[in-house]
This record gives structure tokens, sequence and C-alpha cells, in this order.
């Protein structure tokens, strides 16, 4: 679905949104698909059940896999690659996790900018080692990066589950939402950023991905973005709107929040 710069996309795949190859290659697909759209600007990936937003991988398809082993070696694996394209693409991702996350599908979820869950459903759990593997998917990676080493390996090895209040206070989700409220707070929030300039999202999304850099690399190259942008004609333009709305006086600073969606919708 397609609002302007914000795409929506629903996973639909019964009986429990398990990833089958099928699966895999759409979300694949739709990740190249949105890379190449210079129009797009935010991505929300949504479930159309309830209780499953995508289960994990088919450990069918795992055990056929197993069944012809290739010798460890360099190949590429196309699940990493999905997973840093979701994450470096220059769009804002959003997971809308409403119900159970697990294996292949936490590890997708966790390439996205952001994850938000709703208080009593949203499950998530990493179901790997128990059946003699681990998470292969960029899991022990990125969980460590989320939520630290000691939390990763709890979640990994104990492969128990993670309520969405438990994640959200360790950083997995970025808020847990009552389920009447979280599509609107995230449609809202989308909305918001589809709004503002294309250029500051998407370079702003950039400098936060050197975050990663030592600090001074990653400050020179926050430096250069902000310059290419603060000479920017939409910069100098929605500067002075700013100011123009009454930026920098007590009163429209009071509600600095609300005047910048006021910037914005000014064109």
């Amino acid at each position: 679905m397609r609002d302007g710069a914000l795409v929506t996309a629903t996973v639909d795949a019964p009986p429990i949104n398990v990833i089958t190859m099928e699966l895999f290659q759409e979300l694949a697909a739709l990740a190249i698909e949105l890379e190449a759209d210079p129009t797009a600007l935010v991505f929300v990936l949504k479930s159309a059940d309830p209780d499953f937003f995508l289960a994990h991988f088919d450990v069918a398809l795992l055990i056929a896999m197993s069944n012809t082993p290739a010798a460890p070696g360099g190949e590429v694996n196309t699940y990493h690659e999905m997973c840093a394209r979701y994450q470096r693409m220059d769009k804002v991702t959003i997971a809308q996790i409403e119900g159970r996350v697990g294996g292949g599908g936490a590890e997708l979820s966790m390439s996205f900018d952001m994850r938000f869950g709703v208080i009593g459903k949203t499950v998530i759990n990493q179901m790997e080692v128990p059946i003699g593997i681990l998470p292969g998917g960029t899991g022990t990676q990125r969980l460590p990066r989320l939520v630290g080493r000691a939390r990763a390996i709890e979640i990994i090895l104990g492969a128990g589950d993670l309520d969405a209040e438990t994640a959200e206070k360790w950083g997995w989700l970025n808020r847990a939402l009552p389920a009447d409220a979280i599509d609107a707070h995230v449609s809202a929030l989308a909305k918001r950023i589809a709004s503002f300039p294309p250029e500051a999202v998407r370079l702003a999304k950039r400098s936060i991905e050197t975050s990663a850099l030592p600090l001074d690399e990653g400050c020179r190259i926050e430096a250069d973005l902000f310059q290419q942008l603060l000479f920017s004609d939409t910069a100098r333009a929605k500067m002075q709107r700013f100011l123009d709305l009454g930026g920098q006086t007590r009163e429209a600073e009071l509600r600095v929040a609300d005047l910048s969606a006021e910037v914005a919708g000014g064109g």
C-alpha cells in the first residue's frame, strides 16, 4: 500500500507466517524494490495474523538443506544480504510486531530501524539452539548490539519467550504499546517522518549508521553530511519557515514538536 512517500506491506502467509523460501524471496525482492525506489522514504511491515508477525524460518527447508551440505566457505549468505539491505537502504524501516516473532523473523526485525510491539501480545523467541543450530540470519551479531552481550546470551541460549515489556526495557523494542494504540502510533510516526525533507531524513539515517565507527571518524562524516544539507535550497527554505512560524520565541519553542510538523507541512 502506498501513501505518498510512505509504503506499507502486510505479511499474510497462513497458518503462522513461517518464512518459507517463497516468502523469503518475496521479502528479499521487496527490499530490492524499495531500495531502488527514489520516492519511497518510510516503510512499515505489518502482519495480517494477530498472533504471528513472522514465526521463524522454515525448519523443513533447513532439514532439506542439511541433507545436501556444502563445505564451509565464504559464500554470500542471501539472508544476511536481505537484512543488510533493509538496514542500509535510504528509507526508514519500521516493524509493527503485534504478535509472536521468532528465529529468522526476529533477525529480520532486528535489521529494521525501529520495532514496535503490543503489551501482553508481542513475544520474541530465538528457538535455534534447542533444535541444534544457532541464529544464522544475523541474530548472533545484531542481538548483542541491541541488548548487550549478557542479555543476548540469555535470549539465544535460554531460548525462552521475551515479553513485550521486557523487550522494551532491554532495547529490543522501541516501545511496547496497548493493542488499541499501536496502529495509530506507528501510522502517525511513519507519516510524520515521511512529511520531512527527504534528503534530511536519508542523510540523518546515513549519519546514524556511522555511530559504530570510532567517534572521531563518525563525527567527520557527520560534519560532511551536515554541510551537504545546510547549503541546500530546501534547508534554507525550511529554516526560514521555522523562524517565520515563531521559532526561537518562547511560546513557539514550548511546542517545538508541533512547530516542526507545521514547518514540514508548509511545502
